[in-house]
């Protein structure tokens, strides 16, 4: 039977970004209300993390950074045990990877921009007014980038659950 966590993570982060925007933002939420793990800290660090990185969409997608943190903040170094290198990084590190291997898979890239370019068929520069606007009415909150917040949200949710991550 399938665990009702990865379908509630997956719509919620669908309309998180839908409503609210905000990719990394609207993944941290939406794993955080699924999983009943909230933490304001994490879902506020995400803040500038969204479209790359400041809207410059030339870093990580956002919905993959807000999952990366989701991930982190349950099996990452704490700041008692910096030197622990093998759960610390090692450990988290073979996670990630699961998670980037999906967006490749599905995306070919974890890359903002050229998720929009497969996405759109181009990509658009967030912080210029009119590129945004041409981001929009395009579908970009309407349908493309909820969906991409919805498949990070759902990978992230089915990798908590296979590694027993989560409460």
């Amino acid at each position: 039977m399938a665990d009702t966590r990865i379908e509630k993570a997956y719509q919620l982060a669908r309309d998180y970004e839908k409503t609210y925007t905000g990719c990394s933002q609207s993944v941290v939420a939406a794993l955080h209300d699924a999983f009943d793990i909230r933490n304001d800290d994490i879902f506020k660090a995400a803040t500038g993390l969204a479209a790359g990185g400041g809207a410059a969409t030339d870093g990580c997608c956002g919905a993959y950074t807000g999952a990366i943190m989701v991930v982190s903040s349950l099996w990452g170094r704490d700041r008692d045990n910096f030197g622990d290198i093998e759960v610390g990084l090692r450990g988290n590190f073979a996670l990630i990877m699961k998670l980037r291997d999906r967006f490749i898979r599905e995306y070919g890239t974890i890359i903002c921009r050229d998720i929009q370019t497969k996405i759109f068929g181009r990509s658009f520069y967030l912080t210029d007014m009119e590129e945004f606007e041409k981001f929009e009415k395009a579908g970009a909150h309407e349908t493309h980038c909820p969906e991409v917040v919805g498949k990070a949200a759902r990978w992230t949710a089915e990798l908590i659950i296979e590694e027993k991550l989560g409460p």
